[in-house]
């Protein structure tokens, strides 16, 4: 068995759920919306590009968690879920998970978005098994801190570096789809390296390396 690993934004979804997620705080009149969706559009921005500060953004991002109690955003999550995420879910990836599954591939989504927005995507698709940042929690509340390294360009590699330690499990015939330039790193780890719908940097990057492209669209 090998690891058949996913990126989750524009990847096995057609959109970014973190950015998603903060276009639905504003509807929920959860934020200040002027202020919020200026600082969103800038660090959607500033990743397309590959200048994100992620540690920066994980503030921005976290911070309205540690406003609501978790029942509330539990109930929020799945409003979000049924508005935003189900209608970007991708028949082509549903079927590209179920083939991995069927050869008995261990599968794994490594994501930089948080793992409260991520995890029920995740398992959307059957996969349990799931490294995103971790926002950190004290006595069952989001602190609006990071828990340990975030899941962002190489810290996707020493993420992944630590999941296969503690699972006893190697990157031999290992395969790694994504649509990010951000991913080089890791993609630059694996043994097949798919570029998916990629952004302009990814898709030069992979044509020169011959990588396999394809779409999920």
């Amino acid at each position: 068995m090998a690891l058949a690993i996913f990126d989750l934004d524009n990847t096995l979804i057609a959109g970014d759920s973190d950015y998603l997620w903060g276009q639905f705080l504003v509807e929920k009149g959860a934020v200040d919306p002027d202020l919020f969706e200026a600082e969103n559009e800038r660090f959607y921005a500033d990743y397309k590009k590959g200048t994100l500060d992620i540690m920066e953004y994980q503030r921005f991002s976290l911070a309205p968690l540690t406003q609501q109690r978790m029942a509330t955003l539990r109930h929020w999550h799945e409003q979000f879920m049924d508005k935003y995420i189900r209608p970007i879910l991708l028949p082509k990836a549903r079927t590209l998970v179920d083939e991995h599954k069927a050869k008995g591939d261990t599968l794994l989504v490594i994501t930089a978005t948080n793992t409260f927005v991520t995890k029920p995507i995740a398992k959307l698709y059957g996969i349990s098994n799931i490294i995103g940042t971790n926002p950190e929690m004290v006595d069952c509340k989001f602190t609006g801190k990071v828990k340990g390294t975030p899941a962002f360009q190489e810290g996707k590699v020493i993420r992944l570096q630590q999941w296969l330690k503690e699972h006893h499990e190697t990157l031999e015939d290992s395969t790694f789809y994504s649509d990010s330039h951000n991913d080089i790193p890791l993609l630059e780890s694996v043994d097949h390296p798919v570029a998916v719908d990629p952004d302009d940097k990814l898709r030069k990057y992979a044509e020169q390396h011959q990588w396999k492209i394809i779409s999920l669209r």
